[in-house]
């Protein structure tokens, strides 16, 4: 059966939650202007986001259940155009609190979006490429997110005062506060138009039918079997805590962190074009180690990139200028197989028990939540020093590579029929 069609259509999803994603890394330094928020009130907002993860996770799977992939994928898609929607009210009034439930409903949608997706690209095909076939699409995601700083400087960073000054941290007055916040109207009602398409799109579509064997199982067949058992999933729990926790402390404090005068010296507006580098190294990345991991033994490719990540974090830390600056810029690169590697290597081996174990990981997206320490470390003593969290979570990922993922008690892998 050739599935080349269904993917296709799949890496569109991968590109818009990609794409949504990291608009939050141009929306939060300009959100942090408009209500004048702290750092720990600037991650939080990002947390509020993963915390949709935890919260989401487990009925977006109970709801896979009930009315299957493909109308699960169209019910996130119109979760999202709904919460991209709520952010006209929030800029209107403008609201700390309604952007926060905006937000929340984004990502809820996003989360039923990554628990249906995800297994059911690794699924599709032989399970020895799966890790090769999640890295392809996932670099759609990347693609999304490569383009969304561009899109998030031009349309609301380049359109406002705080987004636009060159004297770093600006006091907005009350008016230039009411027509910065109101800058994110028009983005997100183009956001909402395109989810909506997308639904109908998605709604409409043949998708191969998933067989029995990837359905979820019967409890006659799954009696017995425990997700506990399997260490390769049990450790990718934290080791995925680790790796969002790194990539979204970078891309969210990226702005803020380039824009210092010791750094790079540049303008919000600037600092987005260079953000743009950051997610284009992670969409490079991806279709690189798509290609090699189809030879390559996945915890391997892994490894390597913890390893580059642990040195390029390192220098970002400790040195400054342009040398800061690019050291924090390469890390895309390194970061990109990480998520779609550890995700597949999670799930490896777990059988009928594929769709509990999927659920699992994605629930622990909702560990990025922990930015908000990097907030508090920031805040305390300063933002280059706070990035040692981002070292020390790509040191866990390493472990988890040359160890952890190396599975316990496998089962016979699933087929699509």
């Amino acid at each position: 059966m050739n599935y080349r069609p269904a993917l296709t259509l799949l890496a569109s999803l991968f590109f818009m939650w990609g794409f949504i994603t990291v608009i939050n890394g141009t929306l939060l330094p300009h959100l942090r202007s408009v209500f004048e928020l702290s750092y720990f009130q600037t991650t939080l907002i990002e947390s509020v986001w993963f915390i949709a993860y935890f919260f989401a996770s487990i009925p977006s799977a109970k709801l896979i259940e009930r009315i299957g992939y493909q109308r699960s994928m169209v019910a996130g898609l119109g979760m999202m155009a709904g919460g991209a929607l709520l952010m006209v009210p929030a800029a209107m009034i403008p609201s700390y609190g309604v952007t926060l439930f905006a937000l929340f409903v984004i990502a809820s949608g996003i989360t039923l979006l990554q628990v249906a997706a995800n297994p059911y690209v690794a699924v599709v095909g032989s399970p020895e490429t799966a890790s090769s076939r999640l890295n392809l699409v996932q670099a759609f995601n990347s693609a999304g997110a490569t383009l969304a700083p561009l899109f998030g400087g031009y349309l609301i960073l380049g359109r406002t005062t705080s987004g636009t000054s060159t004297a770093g941290e600006v006091v907005l007055t009350e008016a230039e506060r009411l027509a910065d916040a109101q800058s994110v109207i028009l983005p997100y009602l183009m956001v909402a138009a395109v989810l909506a398409v997308l639904a109908l799109v998605i709604a409409r579509f043949p998708f191969p039918a998933l067989g029995a064997a990837t359905q979820r199982s019967a409890k006659e067949e799954r009696r017995g079997q425990s997700l506990w058992a399997h260490r390769n999933l049990v450790l990718a729990i934290p080791a995925m805590i680790a790796y969002l926790l790194a990539e979204i402390g970078v891309g969210n404090l990226f702005i803020n962190f380039v824009s210092q005068p010791d750094i790079g010296n540049l303008t919000h507006q600037q600092a987005s074009n260079y953000l743009f580098l950051l997610w284009g190294g992670m969409m490079v990345g991806r279709l690189v180690g798509a290609f090699a991991m189809q030879k390559m033994d996945p915890a391997h490719a892994l490894a390597i990139a913890g390893i580059g990540a642990t040195i390029v974090m390192t220098i970002a830390t400790f040195a400054s200028g342009e040398t800061a600056m690019w050291a924090l810029i390469s890390v895309g690169l390194f970061h990109s197989i990480m998520f779609p590697t550890i995700f597949t290597l999670g799930i490896r081996g777990l059988g009928p028990l594929t769709e509990e174990g999927s659920g699992l990981i994605i629930m622990a997206i909702a560990g990025g939540a922990l930015v908000a320490v990097q907030g508090v470390l920031a805040d305390a003593y300063g933002l280059q020093w706070s990035f040692l969290l981002t070292v020390v979570c790509e040191i866990l990922v390493v472990l988890y590579a040359v160890w952890g993922a190396r599975p316990t008690n496998a089962l016979p892998p699933q087929q699509v029929v």
